[in-house]
């Protein structure tokens, strides 16, 4: 393919290897993700103005995007506030301890379940349902919330995503390109799944165990303490603090009495939404006139409600995959629902908490909810921005080239000139598409370079005598391990992180080996297996 490259697309180039050099030397990448966006669009039109108005844009488009992400952050989130408010979220993870009980077993369960519910529904309404129910769970029974959100992300937006072996949309689109049959690619595509899942989850049991801490009720307060913290990137050898002494969890609300000079000793642990809410339960306890027992009563109600809403709406998408009882549900619908559903939640649990004023409060935690998402992920809205101004679909918006106008697409304009270079030799091919598959999924969808691999594995698996269904198995998995959501910060990640509630930047970067490694392996795998 003949590409006539401009110095745009050198800039933007440029961009990238810088973003990537920032990355590697742990230091924040919107300054250099703007000052690209601002470059590549001056040299693309030659005009300053439309420089400065792509750096706004690009934002914007960013934020269309992914506010679906944003907002079902903010909903569960609020759902989670009100429900601690009154100690039912204590409650409701009690009967996982019984085999939660460790960080090992924590750590399989999170995996299990993230990839089973994430193989078939795809991993939107995944994160936000393990979110609600196991986290908390895993974080009681001493896993640290890195470890939490490098396992989801494996397990859901990699190992199960990558495979995409039920829904089959990935495995359609990488054969429909090459010229092959896509239930070929799929089977490929399943076992190389597992080669870098399994691998990337032992690489991260092994150097994550040393930040595990022994099981203990405190550890949630603790966690649930530091959403102020969002944003700040600590480093990575920075060491767990001492476990605090454990609290009585079945106590009342959780031992929430007990718990509430640590968790407000600090004033910017008290003025933190997480602060306030523990404040409101001690302040109920200790001020209400009313009889704690329906109080208890309430919160043991709620504990059993939410778990089994959501299983209900479960036993609802798996009616509608393998039946015909109900419609199936797609993707982006069944996320639309778990948010619905939290939404619901949430003011049924501001009414029973405080009847007179629920429509404040649940204002209120709404607003927290927000602020929440926005704090722990704003920051990615400018640097996918650069990344979405390398993309055909959204450059003209970026650009204000028009509504019907076509955008310039710098990332895959670099791809295909640099395809001709590519020599014939087996091995290499196999790691260059898989290159090419990591490169394209930097824009941060997972699926929209899935065509480029496919249609270079059709053409280049006859040239160096391989399988082109073996090739377009590694296309795809560079393709969605990079951008679906564990090596770049600016795709789904963003939910896994906000959930999990570190920093989405500290936690690519945390996954970064493990896959790595992984999607090494599984292509030496396919070179001398398949």
């Amino acid at each position: 393919m003949d590409v006539h490259l401009t110095a745009a697309h050198w800039i933007y180039l440029a961009g990238i290897v810088v973003i990537l050099l920032t990355m590697a030397f742990r230091k924040n990448i919107v300054v250099p993700a703007v000052t690209a966006t601002l470059l590549t669009a001056w040299a693309f039109s030659g005009s300053i103005v439309t420089g400065l108005s792509s750096i706004f844009n690009a934002s914007l488009v960013a934020a269309k995007e992914l506010f679906n992400i944003f907002l079902i952050i903010a909903l569960v989130t609020a759902m989670l506030g009100a429900l601690r408010q009154m100690g039912a979220d204590r409650m409701m993870v009690a009967p996982f301890r019984r085999v939660m009980r460790t960080g090992t077993s924590s750590f399989v369960v999170l995996a299990v379940v993230t990839y089973t519910i994430s193989l078939f529904f795809w991993p939107t309404p995944a994160v936000p349902l393990v979110g609600a129910v196991l986290i908390p769970v895993a974080i009681r029974a001493g896993l640290s919330p890195l470890s939490v959100g490098m396992v989801i992300a494996i397990a859901g937006q990699g190992m199960a995503l990558s495979a995409d072996y039920i829904i089959k949309v990935a495995p359609g689109i990488s054969a429909k390109a090459a010229g092959v049959d896509p239930d070929v690619v799929a089977d490929k595509a399943l076992v190389l799944s597992l080669v870098v899942g399994l691998t990337a989850l032992a690489i991260t049991f092994v150097t994550q165990r040393r930040t595990w801490r022994h099981p203990s009720p405190e550890l949630l307060v603790e966690w649930e303490n530091e959403a102020d913290r969002f944003g700040v990137e600590d480093g990575p050898d920075t060491p767990p603090p001492t476990t605090p002494k454990p609290a009585d969890p079945e106590e009342g609300n959780g031992g929430a009495a007990a718990r509430v000079p640590a968790a407000l000793a600090s004033p910017r642990l008290a003025e933190s939404p997480a602060g306030l809410a523990v404040a409101t339960v001690v302040a109920s306890d200790g001020t209400d006139d009313e009889s704690p027992t329906p109080k208890l009563f309430c919160a043991k109600l709620f504990a059993v409600l939410v778990p089994l809403v959501y299983l209900v709406f479960i036993v609802y998408l798996l009616l509608g995959k393998f039946t015909t009882a109900v419609a199936p549900l797609k993707g982006g619908d069944a996320a639309a629902i778990v948010g619905g559903l939290a939404a619901l939640i949430l003011f049924a649990a501001s009414a029973t908490n405080d009847k007179r004023n629920f429509l404040e409060t649940s204002s209120r935690h709404v607003v927290d909810g927000l602020v929440f998402a926005f704090k722990a992920m704003g920051i990615v809205l400018p640097i996918a921005g650069f990344f979405f101004i390398g993309n055909g679909d959204f450059s003209a918006q970026i650009l204000g080239l028009g509504q019907d106008a076509k955008g310039p697409a710098f990332l895959f304009d670099l791809i295909a000139a640099a395809q001709s270079h590519l020599s014939p030799n087996p091995f290499v091919t196999s790691f260059a598409v898989l290159l090419v598959g990591l490169i394209a999924g930097l824009e941060g969808s997972g699926f929209s370079g899935l065509p480029l691999t496919g249609s270079l594995s059709g053409a280049l698996g006859p040239a160096v005598g391989m399988d082109p269904t073996t090739l377009a198995a590694i296309g795809q998995m560079g393709n969605i391990w990079s951008g679906g959501g564990t090596l770049v910060a600016w795709s789904s990640l963003i939910a896994v992180a906000g959930f999990a509630r570190v920093p989405v930047l500290t936690l690519a970067r945390k996954c970064f080996l493990p896959v790595m490694t992984g999607l090494v392996l599984c292509t030496l795998f396919a070179i001398f297996v398949f």
